[in-house]
């Protein structure tokens, strides 16, 4: 299991503080990062005390979690935390090639001037990469980059889709994370893209989307 900590791990969610919707992010991240084990029996208990959330906010949180099938609930067995199954890898890159790719040529149309200032700014972060950094901070910069190409398509419906395909694709990354030696060629990828956009040149964009898309699976696959 990777060592990074769940709560780096971005989500996206209702954008008000309540209880209910601290205690989604909080436990969103520990399935994405593995930390709640795929496959293990949910206590609500045990989340309350570890959490410090009472049972109305958990409660509230793992029913949305189980509508993005993060979560699994089987009568009279209980609620358990959904399996990662690599099967589900070329379904989950089909939905992620068609919608992912709509995103980039989006965001690359519609990047507003303080969209466009941010683009630039990850570019830089990208150009810093040197030597092997941690994997905290690549998967971060990941999230960050995805995140942001989401929120320029301007679409919160295109935006939401995406965010919960990612986090399952996520959570097989996190799966094969010891094995994947090329993390850090993976996101420097992201440069064409990020450029694309920030040239507001919509079919380069959705061009190097699909590549990265496949890129993604072949690496996967060539891990597990």
């Amino acid at each position: 299991m990777s060592s990074v900590a769940s709560q780096e791990i971005l989500t996206r969610g209702p954008e008000s503080s309540s209880l209910a919707e601290e205690a989604y992010a909080v436990i969103r991240s520990k399935i994405i990062t593995l930390e709640l084990e795929p496959g293990s029996l949910i206590s609500e208990a045990t989340l309350m005390a570890k959490l410090k959330f009472g049972r109305t906010p958990i409660r509230e949180a793992l029913r949305l979690l189980a509508n993005e099938k993060l979560v699994e609930v089987f009568p009279r067995r209980g609620m358990f935390v959904s399996n990662v199954d690599v099967e589900n890898l070329a379904a989950v890159s089909e939905v992620r090639a068609v919608l992912e790719i709509k995103a980039a040529e989006l965001a690359a149309l519609r990047s507003t001037k303080s969209d466009r200032a941010i683009t630039l700014e990850l570019i830089k972060e990208i150009d810093a990469i040197k030597g092997k950094p941690e994997m905290r901070t690549l998967i971060q910069l990941d999230q960050r980059i995805h995140h942001h190409i989401y929120e320029c398509t301007h679409n919160e419906f295109l935006a939401s889709s995406l965010d919960n395909y990612y986090a399952h694709a996520l959570r097989i990354w996190f799966l094969a994370l010891d094995q994947v030696e090329e993390l850090s060629d993976a996101i420097i990828e992201h440069r064409a893209l990020l450029e694309a956009i920030a040239a507001n040149d919509g079919k380069a964009a959705a061009k190097a989307m699909r590549d990265h898309v496949e890129g993604f699976e072949t690496t996967i696959r060539k891990n597990l």
